[in-house]
């Protein structure tokens, strides 16, 4: 019998994952471990299109735009990571305690939840960022407490399917407390959709920082910061200084969407309906 040669689906999703996965651990040990003088400002050679000695560029004040762009979206990315993560455990731990305990504290998560997804989201970010004095801990704080909700109606919804099994109810039989086994049974049930909606956060996490930063509620100025960077660009686009916006923007476009590969990619690969593929 001859070898066909074709790929299955769990091999491209695993190559997928690695090219990701890859590029983006570049741009961030890249990003954190640049000297402040790969970026920094000359004067004598500003506004350069990109060639060979600057291949994204100058700005407007000589400094390298590749060197630039991947220290600010490496700063996307550690935001990125600080917010996700503050921001899934907090949809975990809710979601269980919603759908284990019920009551008033399913009342009280889900009046949060609305709470939360009845503001403008944008409007939102910037309200808690200008609160907690923007710059990084004040674009952390925003993003980590508007990502919340989305993710915490999934895990509430996956745990009341799973919560009057056949397993949870032995458990309780046996003398565990509801903590118990919510953690014990509960819990490794709803990993991998957590975990699919954690990696899926980090896109929405990398877009909101640059869009407040974009809109002057973020970090600040003197930050390389894709935001920051965009900002500044637009007052060159119109003289044709189109390098100062077409990188960072395609550096930072690339990064959101290789994070929904990897997230797309972990649900094919956790979803037992495509095993055969």
């Amino acid at each position: 019998m001859k070898k066909t040669g074709k790929i299955n689906t769990r091999t491209k999703t695993l190559i997928y994952i690695a090219a990701a996965v890859l590029y983006l651990s570049v741009i961030f040990i890249w990003g954190i471990s640049m000297p402040k003088e790969a970026y920094g400002i000359e004067y004598s050679e500003k506004l350069l299109p990109p060639g060979w000695g600057h291949i994204f560029g100058t700005d407007d004040m000589g400094r390298d735009m590749l060197f630039r762009s991947v220290k600010g979206l490496s700063t996307s990315l550690i935001i990125a990571v600080l917010a996700a993560g503050i921001s899934s455990a907090a949809a975990l731990a809710a979601g269980v305690a919603a759908a284990v305990f019920g009551g008033r504290i399913d009342s009280f998560v889900n009046w949060c939840v609305d709470l939360c997804m009845g503001i403008p989201h944008l409007i939102l970010l910037i309200l808690i960022s200008f609160m907690m004095g923007r710059g990084v801990k004040g674009v952390t704080a925003a993003v980590a407490l508007t990502h919340w909700p989305e993710l915490t109606r999934i895990v509430r919804s996956e745990v009341l399917q799973i919560r009057n099994s056949q397993y949870v109810k032995a458990a309780y039989k046996m003398g565990r407390s509801r903590l118990q086994a919510a953690w014990e049974h509960i819990v490794p049930h709803v990993l991998p959709v957590y975990l699919v909606g954690v990696i899926l956060l980090f896109p929405h996490a990398i877009m909101h920082e640059a869009a407040i930063t974009f809109l002057g509620f973020g970090l600040p100025a003197e930050e390389p910061a894709i935001g920051v960077i965009l900002s500044e660009s637009m007052k060159y686009i119109s003289t044709g200084k189109w390098w100062l916006a077409f990188f960072p923007g395609f550096m930072l476009l690339a990064a959101v969407m290789l994070f929904d590969v990897i997230g797309e990619s972990l649900k094919r690969l956790l979803n037992p309906g495509s095993g055969n593929e």
